[in-house]
């Protein structure tokens, strides 16, 4: 299963809010940094760097989509 985004792509990250509901306020641009290997679990994680504050985090491809 290949990764649907490239090292260095601006990405938009949809965060989490409770009970996994997505946030639709708190969605930021990030830049991939590193695409990660497949997991046990199957999906695909990225390494990705904020634009805006001084925040590194590791994602899965469902929570990442093209900026608009």
């Amino acid at each position: 299963m290949p990764h649907a985004f490239a090292k260095d792509e601006d990405v938009r990250h949809h965060v989490q809010g409770p009970q996994g509901r997505a946030d639709t306020v708190r969605s930021n641009v990030y830049t991939i940094i590193s695409r990660m290997p497949v997991e046990a679990d199957g999906r695909l994680r990225y390494r990705i760097r904020s634009k805006t504050e001084n925040v590194e985090r590791v994602v899965t491809e469902d929570q990442l989509s093209r900026p608009l």
